[in-house]
């Protein structure tokens, strides 16, 4: 079992930054790919980025260019930088992590361990 606590949303203007933290705790050294998910009021979830234990990334294209996705193995971390942020932006971003590489699949559809998320509010 892996357990996640995510921190860092809050509330910026249009144009602002975030940095959103995960700490994980538990099987952590099983993880090998880890992300980010967000889901909008009246919205689906959606990936944001995965990034796989060895270190390759990938992003939804509405956050290309502005988000980036990293990860400190020595303190079971993950980060998300959010530049340029936009009032479609606004979500709340969960923070998930999976025992299997992740491939082409986990951006899409998901991983088996989940925090509770935290709200980023954009305003315009």
């Amino acid at each position: 079992q892996v357990q996640l606590v995510e921190s860092g949303g809050g509330s910026v203007q249009s144009g602002g930054s975030l940095r959103l933290s995960c700490a994980a705790s538990g099987n952590t050294y099983s993880i090998n790919c880890r992300g980010w998910f967000r889901q909008a009021p009246g919205k689906e979830r959606e990936g944001v980025a995965v990034i796989d234990s060895d270190g390759s990334t990938s992003y939804a294209d509405s956050v290309k260019g502005r988000f980036t996705i990293s990860q400190d193995n020595a303190k079971n971390a993950l980060y998300l930088q959010m530049n340029s942020l936009k009032p479609e932006d606004t979500a709340m971003y969960y923070c998930a992590a999976d025992f299997r590489r992740c491939g082409g699949s986990r951006l899409r559809y998901g991983m088996d361990y989940w925090g509770k998320g935290t709200l980023v509010t954009i305003s315009s």
